[in-house]
């Protein structure tokens, strides 16, 4: 079926998640206003629909191919970028001193939902590009900053991330790729890297490679990592296309989906070594690529929502037209094909409760996922534009504290709303033609990428958890119990027991973090095992908040009744088991750290 931008929805989300109209009044956003934000959307969403949807199933079926040392993207991927480059896309979030438009976060996360969920195969390639912006603008130095970031910017080079290595996986402390000082002040790499979207491709004249190495002489682990960047051509004094550069593609990845996104295995240095500038300051690579990292995480949250979604119009859609038994209320319209006498009616599968509880689920989750990415979002434009330093600090450590709930809760949703698409086509989800298993095979690497969901779970549990001895987290339980008492006091009989619930998942998300922040310092392996329960915990409430916000302003507004009907469902039939999740961390630990590996068997 045919892709449409979800538009009300995300501002809706902008509006109550991110507080868009209360940015605009302060100045936050410059001259920006909603009206601007929402023709923006709808102008993304005509070419996500019109320019990148129809690539997706040929671009999946086709897949890109590595010939002759050469990565060949499936047809109509290079004019699709062509396009996407001229209408000013990837632009979107680049700072205008640098040439870019300098709308805010929350626009470009926004337009990064549209663009992988008709394509995202191909959204994968624009959102590493602006993540190695953001490393560059932090720490690069005057050359490489003049040489790289307005290609970048403009979408003339593409950027990648080549952190893992054969051996070690997500433990960067492993790397073995070295990198050798030159006289010059260049370095030399040698080495090999796995898993590099878009290593290779021929969308564009160059590529720039932000690598890490580690220096002849530096510390072990992560203390003596450094971060270069490699071009795929070197780049000659006036700006043009040098020679090319020792690094090559060797192989292409075979994998379970986003088969039309090149993921390479890259090897630098098979002769010389290749021609590397240092970013940031020697051993200190490792901070400098997570700058470059959290931007992706919050990207890849949106890339999970955006799977939700399309996954979720797919299945609607098909709800709508496939008709299968009778349902005991029968909602048939006027019109419709009623059968014969000899053989009643079968209803649109829609009428089937069950159904309707599918697609309720599957659109409470969605929405709750995308105001988590919106509220992330909007605090880093706030730590970025604040006038005010002690907000800017406030609003750093409120993105702290979101970004792993946003990568992994979104990811993860985006994975469990694929997988009810699939169900809800019934056998038909399991066939490739109906497009369904398309959206549930790309979704599954997303709670894998930028450091899976697991490490997620620990770095908030870990880190986030006690930011300033848990005032951070504390003040964000104290915005989602103001939340509850608006939704109490508002006596609005359409939302049910949304305050009740909602005040329970406040209460297991305050019990389970003050039991976390006792057992850091008591029992950290204890800690460590409620790490994932507690993210979940976390996303749920945050999200049933979120919607709670949502539903409020569709009942001082007059409109969009399905938000109160999603934040409803939400809390009623979703947020019941955040009090067995609280359950979980503060009480299931034990039987985790008693099991050793012998008594898993095997």
């Amino acid at each position: 079926m045919a892709y449409a931008a979800p538009v009300d929805d995300m501002m809706l989300a902008l509006k109550t998640a991110g507080d868009l109209d209360g940015m605009i009044a302060r100045g936050i956003y410059g001259g920006l206003d909603a009206e601007t934000v929402r023709a923006v959307i709808e102008e993304a969403g005509r070419f996500g629909a019109e320019v990148l949807a129809p690539l997706n199933t040929p671009g999946d079926r086709t897949g890109s191919k590595l010939v002759d040392g050469k990565v060949v993207t499936p047809p109509g991927w290079k004019e699709a970028y062509q396009a996407f480059k001229d209408g000013g896309w990837v632009s979107l979030p680049g700072a205008e001193k640098w040439g870019g438009q300098g709308l805010p976060e929350v626009v470009s996360m926004a337009a990064c939902e549209i663009w992988n969920a008709s394509n995202l195969a191909f959204g994968l390639c624009p959102l590493l590009s602006q993540g190695a912006v953001h490393a560059l603008v932090s720490h690069g130095d005057d050359y490489v900053q003049r040489t790289y970031i307005p290609k970048l910017v403009s979408g003339e080079w593409t950027g990648t991330m080549n952190l893992t290595e054969p051996h070690a996986g997500s433990d960067l402390g492993a790397l073995t790729t070295r990198a050798e000082r030159q006289p010059d002040g260049t370095y030399r790499l040698f080495g090999t890297k796995i898993f590099i979207t878009y290593g290779e491709h021929e969308l564009t004249d160059n590529i720039v490679h932000l690598v890490l190495a580690r220096l002849p002489d530096a510390p072990a682990g992560t203390r003596g990592i450094s971060l270069f960047v490699v071009p795929k051509f070197l780049v000659n004094a006036d700006g043009s296309i040098g020679a090319r550069n020792d690094v090559v593609c060797a192989g292409l990845e075979h994998k379970l989906g986003i088969h039309a996104s090149p993921t390479c295995v890259m090897k630098y240095g098979e002769n010389d070594g290749a021609t590397g500038w240092l970013v940031g300051e020697e051993n200190r690579g490792l901070a400098v690529m997570f700058i470059m990292m959290n931007a992706a995480r919050l990207g890849v949250g949106v890339q999970g929502v955006a799977l939700a979604d399309r996954a979720l119009q797919h299945a609607l859609a098909y709800a709508k037209e496939r008709r299968q038994g009778r349902s005991l209320v029968p909602r048939v319209a006027a019109g419709s094909p009623q059968g014969s006498r000899d053989a009643p009616a079968m209803s649109p599968i829609i009428e089937h409760a069950d159904v309707r509880r599918t697609l309720l689920t599957m659109q409470s989750m969605t929405q709750a996922a995308r105001m988590i990415c919106t509220a992330t979002a909007a605090a880093l434009d706030l730590a970025h534009l604040s006038t005010d330093p002690a907000e800017r600090a406030q609003a750093q450590a409120r993105v702290a504290l979101l970004t792993p709930v946003a990568k992994a809760f979104s990811t993860d949703v985006g994975v469990e709303v694929a997988s009810m698409g699939v169900q809800l086509h019934g056998g038909m989800g399991f066939i490739e033609e109906t497009g369904a298993a398309q959206f549930y095979r790309d979704a599954r690497i997303l709670p894998i990428y930028e450091g899976t969901n697991g490490i997620q779970a620990i770095d908030l549990v870990t880190r986030k958890l006690p930011l300033e001895n848990g005032r951070v987290v504390s003040a964000f339980i104290a915005e989602l119990e103001r939340t509850v008492a608006d939704v109490k006091a508002s006596n609005q009989p359409a939302f049910g027991r949304m305050a009740d619930r909602l005040a329970d998942a406040v209460d297991a998300l305050k019990e389970a973090s003050m039991w976390l922040g006792r057992a850091l310092a008591k029992n950290p392996e204890a800690a460590l095992a409620g790490a994932t329960p507690y993210l979940r915990l976390f996303g749920l409430t945050a999200g049933g908040a979120y919607l709670a916000r949502g539903a409020l302003a569709a009942a001082r507004e007059g409109h969009s009744p399905h938000a109160i009907a999603q934040a409803r469902f939400f809390a009623e039939n979703l947020l019941t088991a955040t009090s067995g999740l609280a359950s979980t961390i503060t009480g299931g630990a034990d039987v985790v750290i008693e099991t050793t590996a012998e008594k898993l068997g095997g």
